[in-house]
């Protein structure tokens, strides 16, 4: 009888790498990882050390190199068992520049967080290897991404973007019930703190210029549906701004009121729970000039009453 194949689930595994800068200069390699990231414990980066994972300037290290300015510092991280996603997607849009999809929730854009072959991306690649996301939506938001399939579609849709020429809309169920019928939001968004990952993207003063408008679409018992349009494009703009006007979305488990994480026990900015979707996408055709406007239809949860 054959033994199960323990590496069957395995992705490829990532090499991380980093380049030194001034503030690290002179200090040991285990420290300095241990310290810039903290997800992993000092044993865990230690135990790396140890395994030959960690290499400095092509070298395998041993966590008491004292570091210098401009060396490369890799990580060489194991292939690994992905979390669960989804592996789907539906197709609304193809033409020879560009491609438009509805990503279920769940399934992550891009690489990150603990994904290499689950995501969007890749399962977007299987049928058209020269794609590259133009955007990306949080793994728990649901609705359209846009692909390039060419460097010239790319670079104009880019331009298009940074000119603001891209309108996005999206749905979010919030908690609590809306006193206004629309909000105009212009809270700055930068690094805050987070007691495990050091620090996470929120509401604060020292931020970048951020805005976006919520209007309300219905309000339910406890609970607001909106209609979010995002005129820049900061990290967890949505999730961030509509919290900071008291309504975050109804099972965020990272960001409370003000639109800071919340005080005792914060989710991590991949966690699910809420309801998040990407619905309208338009923008101009790099290639013919014509003004595009695509649709991905609501998920069940942010459906009005008279679209049941």
């Amino acid at each position: 009888m054959s033994q199960p194949d323990d590496s069957a689930g395995l992705n490829d595994g990532y090499v991380y790498r980093e380049r030194i800068g001034a503030a690290s200069v002179g200090r040991t390699a285990l420290a300095h990882l241990t310290g810039a990231y903290r997800h992993s414990t000092e044993e865990e980066w230690r135990a790396r050390f140890v395994r030959g994972e960690v290499r400095l300037d092509g070298v395998t290290a041993t966590g008491d190199e004292l570091l210098q300015a401009h060396q490369e510092l890799c990580w060489h991280r194991p292939p690994w068992r992905e979390g669960v996603t989804p592996d789907s997607f539906e197709l609304v849009y193809e033409d020879a520049s560009l491609l438009a999809v509805i990503k279920p929730g769940g399934l992550p854009t891009l690489p990150s967080g603990g994904f290499l072959k689950n995501t969007l991306l890749s399962f977007v690649r299987l049928r058209w290897p020269e794609a590259s996301a133009l955007h990306r939506l949080g793994r728990a938001t649901s609705g359209l991404v846009l692909f390039s399939r060419t460097h010239e579609a790319a670079a104009k849709l880019s331009r298009n973007w940074r000119e603001g020429d891209v309108e996005k809309r999206y749905r979010a169920l919030s908690d609590g019930v809306a006193a206004q019928a629309a909000y105009d939001i212009h809270a700055p968004i930068g690094l805050v703190p987070h007691p495990v990952l050091e620090s996470v993207h929120g509401a604060t003063e020292k931020g970048k210029p951020s805005h976006s408008h919520a209007t309300v679409l219905e309000r339910r018992d406890g609970q607001t549906l909106f209609e979010v349009r995002i005129h820049t494009g900061r990290p967890e703009q949505i999730r961030i701004h509509l919290a900071y006007i008291g309504h975050p979305l109804t099972g965020d488990p990272m960001f409370a009121s003000g639109g800071l994480p919340r005080e005792r026990e914060p989710g991590l900015p991949g966690d699910g729970g809420y309801l998040l979707h990407a619905e309208t996408l338009a923008f101009t055709h790099p290639l013919t000039g014509e003004r595009l406007r695509l649709q991905a239809p609501p998920p069940a949860g942010l459906r009005m009453a008279m679209e049941a």
